[in-house]
């Protein structure tokens, strides 16, 4: 599995006389497949999330994914960490479900036809097939998810970095965005407010005030929030 190393990482939003930090001095270093984020609203969770490919840079700190700074290799890091949002339609870019999946392998070198192979694998995986030619933003809520899911998996990323990704689903798509998530071969990185989707994985961080307070086990570490919470 890739090692992601925070080291010592503060960030601060708006720097100045509206400054914010939403974290601070944050430490951690893991390898586990899968790795469970929660906290509050608020808590920095999401913060911390954007860190680990790039998309947010500490204000001190470092952080890198097997030796890749995101400071001074943001392309590199990128290209090893998937992103998924919370709102699908915030990374949705192409008009049809199998362009937006082909997006992404634009720049890989790779000929018309291997990309053309890769997309219908990726519909196939995860049950797009009908939809190649449907327009993107026009599906539903969790085809969309994982419209978002295979778009990003399709680059075949080492780590998979999903902020809440749930939120937005009703049951039944939850549990079937959960089920895809559950297989992957990836290192999976989720932050979530849904506790029951952290069965079975290794590690659990627990956030609080931009702080990382607790690291541990699922059942220890949702205990420690729950406690927390009340």
């Amino acid at each position: 599995m890739p090692v992601i190393e925070i080291k010592d990482v503060s960030h601060v939003y708006d720097q100045g006389a509206a400054a914010r930090a939403v974290l601070r001095d944050v430490a951690v270093r893991f390898e586990e497949q899968r790795v469970g984020v929660i906290g509050a609203n608020g808590s920095g969770k999401s913060t911390f999330a954007r860190l680990l490919n790039g998309l947010v840079v500490p204000t001190q700190g470092r952080v890198r994914v097997d030796g890749l700074d995101t400071r001074s290799d943001g392309r590199g890091v990128r290209r090893r960490v998937g992103f998924c949002f919370t709102d699908p339609d915030a990374q949705i870019v192409m008009p049809t479900v199998a362009e937006d999946i082909g997006f992404g392998l634009r720049r890989r070198g790779w000929s018309r036809a291997e990309v053309a192979e890769r997309v219908a694998a990726a519909l196939a995986a995860y049950g797009l097939e009908g939809h190649a030619d449907h327009p993107a933003h026009l599906l539903s809520g969790g085809q969309k998810q994982l419209l978002a899911l295979a778009s990003v998996l399709v680059t075949e990323p080492a780590v998979l970095v999903m902020d809440e990704p749930t939120t937005l689903l009703d049951l039944r798509n939850a549990l079937r965005v959960a089920e895809v998530v559950a297989g992957l071969p990836q290192q999976v990185v989720l932050v979530t407010h849904h506790l029951e989707l952290l069965a079975g994985f290794d590690r659990v961080l627990v956030f609080d005030e931009g702080r990382l307070v607790a690291d541990d086990l699922p059942d220890a570490a949702v205990a420690y929030y729950r406690k927390l919470m009340a």
